[in-house]
């Protein structure tokens, strides 16, 4: 990713994405105990990431990184062309 922060992206996101690769890491408690930044935060960030389909939402709290994130981590997506879905 660029090192220009996205208008819609919060410094964490790209360190959650990151994360949630980890088999072991999918709810944002995982986020908080990585100490990436605070539960209700990584709470808010992982919904909004997945409102961009950047997350999978499984059930309340658990989430895992979809192959649209995996590709923003590499580079081949931009994530300034994402909208948000409702």
């Amino acid at each position: 990713m660029s090192e220009d922060t996205d208008d819609w992206m919060a410094p964490p996101d790209e360190y959650i994405l990151e994360e949630m690769q980890s088999d072991d890491v999918f709810s944002p408690t995982h986020i908080e105990e990585a100490d990436i930044c605070r539960g209700p935060d990584a709470a808010y960030r992982c919904r909004e990431l997945a409102k961009r389909g950047l997350l999978r939402k499984h059930a309340p709290g658990l989430y895992d990184i979809t192959d649209l994130g995996e590709r923003v981590l590499e580079g081949s997506v931009d994530p300034d062309e994402l909208e948000a879905e409702d």
